[in-house]
C-alpha cells in the first residue's frame, strides 16, 4: 500500500491539507471553498463550466494513460447545456480520471493535483490563487532544503563510518607485510565493493560502467535512505570482521540487513517525518 505524505499550509488564516502520493502533489479544494459564498457547492458549479471540463480533459490526456478519451468527448459535449451536471465522483466513474478525487474518511474532501488545484484557485479568486501559488512554492522549498540537508547529513554519517571499517579490515583482514603499502588499496577497494553488492546490488567498476556519463561514484547518486542503511552496513560490516565471518558469510549477512532495513525505511513511519502535520503560514 502506498504511504501518503500529508502537510499543511495556511493561507489567510485557512488550513489547507494536501497530501502527496507517489511524487505527485494533490491539494484540498474542499479546504479552499472555505469561507467563499457557496461554499463546496462551488466546486461542482466549477465543474459544470465548458472550459473546466475541457481543461481536465487535456490534463488527462497528458497525464493518464487509462484516461477514457471517449467517454470524454461524450461529457464534453453536454457540458453548457442547462441540463449538464457533473460530481467528482461521475467524472472519476466514466473517464477513469486520477487528476480529481473525491476522498472519504478522516482525510476525506475532494482534492485535486497541484496543476488543477490552482487552476481551480485562479477560477475562485485571483488574490486566493496568488496566496496559494506563494505558499505552496514555499513548502517545496523548504522540503527540498530540508531533504538535501538530510542526505548531507548521512553522507556524513557514512563517511565518519568508513573509518571505522577501513580500520577493522586493516585489523582483521590485511596481513602485516601488505599494511601501509600500495597493495593494501586492493583489500579496501574489495571491501567496499562487498558493501556496494550487499547494497546496490553491483560493484563500483559496474556501476561506472553503466553510468559513463555521470561524475562521481555511485554512492553521491544513492537517497538518503541508501546512505543511511550504508552507514550501518559500515558499522556492521567491522563487527563481522572482529568477528572472523569469511566474506561469503558477510556478503550474506550484510544483504540481508540492508534489504530489511530498506524495507523498514521505506514503508514504515519513521520516513518522510518532515511534513506530518507541518504547518507555513503566510505573514
Amino acid at each position: 500500500m502506498t504511504k501518503l505524505k500529508r502537510s499543511t499550509i495556511i493561507i489567510k488564516g485557512k488550513s489547507i491539507r494536501l497530501y502527496e502520493k507517489e511524487a505527485k502533489d494533490y491539494i484540498s479544494l474542499t479546504d479552499m471553498v472555505q469561507g467563499f459564498d457557496g461554499d463546496v457547492g462551488l466546486i461542482e458549479k466549477w465543474l459544470r463550466n465548458k472550459n473546466t471540463v475541457e481543461f481536465l480533459g487535456i490534463w488527462e490526456k497528458l497525464n493518464n494513460p487509462n484516461f477514457n478519451s471517449p467517454e470524454f468527448e461524450g461529457i464534453y459535449n453536454e457540458a453548457g447545456t442547462n441540463r449538464f451536471m457533473l460530481s467528482v465522483k461521475k467524472w472519476v466513474e466514466r473517464t477513469n480520471g486520477v487528476g480529481v478525487q473525491a476522498k472519504t474518511g478522516r482525510y476525506g474532501g475532494t482534492f485535486a493535483h497541484k496543476d488543477i488545484a490552482v487552476q481551480f484557485a485562479s477560477w475562485l479568486s485571483p488574490a486566493f490563487y496568488l496566496y496559494l501559488v506563494r505558499e505552496f512554492q514555499r513548502l517545496k522549498e523548504e522540503e527540498s532544503s530540508i531533504k538535501n540537508l538530510d542526505w548531507h547529513v548521512k553522507r556524513i554519517m557514512t563517511k565518519a563510518n568508513h573509518k571505522i571499517h577501513t580500520e577493522a579490515v586493516r585489523i582483521h583482514l590485511i596481513p602485516p607485510k601488505v599494511q601501509d603499502t600500495k597493495r593494501e588499496g586492493l583489500y579496501f577497494a574489495n571491501e567496499a565493493d562487498l558493501l556496494n553488492v550487499a547494497l546496490f546490488g553491483l560493484t563500483a567498476k559496474e556501476w561506472r560502467q553503466q553510468n559513463p556519463k555521470l561524475k562521481g561514484n555511485m554512492r553521491d547518486y544513492a537517497t538518503a535512505e541508501q546512505l543511511l542503511v550504508l552507514s550501518n552496513l559500515q558499522s556492521l560490516s567491522a563487527k563481522l570482521l572482529k568477528w572472523g565471518c569469511d566474506e561469503q558469510q558477510r556478503l550474506q549477512i550484510l544483504n540481508e540487513s540492508a534489504i530489511e532495513e530498506m524495507n523498514i525505511l521505506l514503508t514504515g513511519t519513521s520516513i518522510s517525518t518532515l511534513n506530518n502535520d507541518d504547518s507555513k503560514r503566510i505573514d
